[in-house]
């Protein structure tokens, strides 16, 4: 406890208070626009920044080479104005703050990253296109490591 005349520095609690931000991987699967729609309403039901992120995996074969790397990270942007695009059609009728980051590492690394730089709550992704009940190395991964809760949406 802090004595009397001294203060201290205000402390982050993740859900103290509802929440104030919620983060979304989006890759342009379909699973990442279903965690998005559903963590859109959540945003707008709690009055909460909503930060769509897509990052890119920067750990591939195309990274490589100079070469490699100016033909991947062109087509990573343009996925990002692409998937941008679609979320300014899905957002414009919603009544919501929200923000979308392009992030370059691992994606589970990435989402906790964005997540920490907002301070969000939670982070919400899409359920893995893989078959038999695996959630996919993301969604595993952000189960397992994130400091904050984490929604897994079909």
């Amino acid at each position: 406890m802090a004595e009397e005349g001294e203060s201290r520095p205000p402390v982050f609690e993740i859900g103290k208070d509802g929440l104030s931000g919620i983060v979304v991987g989006m890759d342009g699967s379909p699973a990442s626009f279903h965690a998005a729609a559903w963590a859109g309403g959540l945003a707008r039901r709690e009055r909460a920044r909503l930060v769509l992120v897509y990052v890119e995996a920067v750990g591939g074969v195309a990274y490589w080479s100079p070469m490699g790397v100016a033909v991947a990270s062109e087509a990573a942007e343009s996925l990002v104005e692409e998937l941008k695009k679609e979320v300014v059609s899905h957002l414009r009728w919603v009544d919501i703050d929200w923000d979308f980051v392009h992030h370059r590492g691992d994606p589970a690394v990435g989402l906790e990253q964005v997540s920490e730089q907002y301070r969000a709550d939670l982070i919400v992704v899409g359920r893995s296109r893989r078959r038999g009940g695996l959630l996919g190395t993301v969604p595993a991964t952000l189960v397992v490591e994130a400091v904050r809760p984490v929604v897994v949406v079909p």
